[in-house]
Order: structure tokens, then sequence, then C-alpha cells
């Protein structure tokens, strides 16, 4: 329901945003700006004079300053309310908050993104939870997880120039060969974290298996559907973007909702360049594939993300489907106009990618505007690391 990525910045508005941070003043105004949203949101002006004091005085010290529990939990909160290409926002402030921030061993980091596994997965009932490890500090970067998402299959490439598994994966699964990890070769290996820590060798670790669950696909109306031993996996927990709140950065800080339904079943199994389904499913259903008049791809589609439903459905895990979900969004939407807030969003994001003029969010524009705090993807080089 976080979609696979939310606003990346242009590299000259992040390296702008950098350099205005730079400098204790620009934090200053910063943290000043975010906690005057913050205790106004939540009903505690009264507390604001003295926080304000104490966060000034902290950045002039030491050039930065830390957040409270409150302070963290509502900007991670606010940071998905404001994620403009996320159309599941309506549930923003059930949030939950893991505070790891003590925490930039890449072991202990490790350990703790299998609780949030764990944890977020519940049995099936998906919980969304943000995970928070250390932030970056004054000429000390924060760790870093190479992986996008804590749970991604890997992709190998083969001697014909075909692709067993995700081809996105490619780079991520020559580097973790390089660093010593084998998969089984079969299409569906989840691939090991890579975490990244000043002072530290980058690190691999493989997830346990039973912290991983996973959904067999199959469909309502064509046994054969699972045959195709299609799965995938019931969190989408994404790991590669940085949490700014009040001018600091969280690099380390991975997030999940849960899967729309179209995620799944139009992209990431159904794309040319992922895993690229729809020829088979259109085989297996005896469609005419020698023309696009047939609409082929649209009617295996449509099937694909039935079996998605279905699927995940009948093994007790949430899931949305995008008609539902674009009325929940228009009803968030709605809200947050009456709260006197702009609500961001990218059109081309919002608008799922099956039947987008068949849901209710297709017929109307909206506020493309960048705010803080957000969900931003890293630019630059990763933290810097050596060895032990």
């Amino acid at each position: 329901m976080f979609r696979n990525a939310i606003r990346q910045k242009r590299p000259a508005e992040r390296l702008s945003s950098l350099a205005s941070l730079s400098s204790a003043e620009g934090l200053s105004e910063e943290a000043d700006r975010f906690l005057h949203e913050c205790y106004t949101e939540l009903d505690r002006t009264a507390e604001l004079p003295a926080r304000r004091r104490a966060v000034a005085a902290a950045i002039h010290t030491s050039g930065t300053y830390d957040h409270t529990f409150a302070e963290l939990e509502y900007g991670a909160r606010v940071a998905w309310r404001n994620s403009s290409r996320c159309i599941g926002r309506l549930y923003w402030q059930s949030l939950k908050l893991r505070d790891h921030r003590d925490t930039d061993r890449p072991l202990r980091i490790a350990a703790e993104c299998v609780s949030h596994l764990r944890e977020a997965t519940n049995g099936g009932r998906i919980r969304p939870t943000i995970t928070v490890f250390a932030p970056d500090r004054p000429g000390r970067p924060g760790p870093r997880i190479r992986n996008e998402q804590l749970i991604r299959y890997a992709g190998y490439k083969v001697e014909d120039g075909g692709v067993v598994g995700d081809p996105r994966n490619i780079e991520l699964t020559d580097t973790v060969r390089t660093l010593g990890w084998y998969g089984h070769g079969t299409a569906f290996d989840v691939l090991p974290l890579v975490i990244e820590a000043p002072g530290y060798r980058p690190y691999i670790h493989v997830i346990p298996q039973d912290s991983v669950l996973e959904v067999p696909l199959s469909h309502p109306r064509h046994p054969w559907f699972a045959d195709l031993g299609v799965r995938w996996h019931a969190v989408p927990v994404i790991s590669d973007m940085c949490l700014e709140i009040g001018g600091l950065h969280y690099p380390c800080a991975p997030f999940n909702g849960w899967y729309m339904g179209t995620e799944i079943g139009s992209r990431n199994l159904a794309d040319t360049d992922r895993y690229d389904l729809l020829p088979t499913i259109a085989a297996n259903l005896g469609l005419d594939t020698t023309t696009d008049r047939t609409l082929w791809r649209d009617r295996a589609l449509v099937e694909l993300n039935v079996a998605v439903l279905h699927s995940y459905e009948a093994a007790g895990v949430t899931i949305a489907d995008h008609h539902t979900e674009a009325h929940r969004f228009l009803k968030h939407v709605a809200k947050e106009e009456r709260a006197g807030r702009v609500c961001p969003a990218e059109w081309s994001w919002i608008v799922p990618p099956l039947s987008g003029s068949a849901t209710a969010v297709f017929h109307r524009y909206y506020d493309e505007v960048d705010v803080r705090p957000n969900f931003v993807r890293h630019e630059g080089p990763p933290a810097p690391t050596r060895a032990q």
C-alpha cells in the first residue's frame, strides 16, 4: 500500500536541501518549523517554547539535536501522510513506531529488521510499522540498507540471455554473490539483507525462512494456475528510503503498509521487465496472442489480478483491491481538506495500473507539492564503509 517508490527528489533539489541544512542556522529553521507543526497538531502548544529553547541549545552546542519519542512517532506518521505516491494514506495515524535510534551495528540492525518482519506480518493481519535506526550525525552518516525492500527475490542471468527470478534485482543478486551468498537458483529465492554502516564491512544477513510469509497463487476458476508455481511475499517493507523530519535524516528506517493487489498483479508479476507472466497466462487461457486487437494482455492481466486477490484472501493475508483503495484515498483527501492541509499526490501514481478510468481517483487532479516530514530517495554514494 506504500507504493514501491514514493517521491524521488531530483539531484539538484537534494543537493540544495543538504546545502541548506549544512549550517546550524538551516537546521534550526527546519527544526523550528517541525516543532511548531508537531506540538500544534498534538495539542501540546504549552510545551512548545521550552522545547524550542532546548533544541536551539542542542544545535548550537553539537550541530544537531534528538527527537523525543512523541516527535519521532508524529514525524514518521506525517511522512506517510505526505507521501505523494502512496494511495493508502487514510490510516497514517495507525503507523506503529519501533524506536531503535541507538542501533547502528549491522548485526543488530539485521536482527531488528527480522523482528520488524515478524511483528508487521502479524500472522497475516498486516500492521503498518516503521523501525527507525541511528540518524545521520555531523561527520558520521547513519547506516543504510541496500535492498529496495526487506523482502526481494533474486534475479539470475542464465546462459541463453534470459533471467530466472526477478530481473529488477540482478545487480543486487550479483553484489551479494560477490559477498559470499549463493541462492538455490529458483524464481523466488529471497535475497539476504545488505547493510552498510561506518566502520564496518558491508554485512549480508540471510533472512530466516520462518519470518517471511509467502502466498502461493491460485485462481478460483482455473486449477492450472496453481501449477505455475507463482508466489509472492505478504509484507512490502520499503528499506532504501531516507526519513526526513525537522532537518534530521534517518537513512535506515524500513516501513510498511500492506499491498494493493495491482502492485503485485499488474506490476511485479506482469511488467515485461519483471516476471512477465502475461504470455504464459494467455497461453493457458487459450487466448489469441497473434494480434494486440484481441486484447489478450488485458484479459490475462485481469485474471492475474483475480488470482492475487483470491490467494491473499484465502491465505488470510491483508490486501486491498484498487477500487476500494481509490474510494479510501478520496476519503483521506476530504479529511485533509477539512483539516486545512494540502494533500500531496502524483496522479500517475495514485491512479492504479489496472482499469484506471474505472476507479474514483482517475477523474480529478491533485496538488503535487513536496512537503516535510517525508520519505525521500538517497542521493550520492552510500554511507562510507571500511574493514573492521
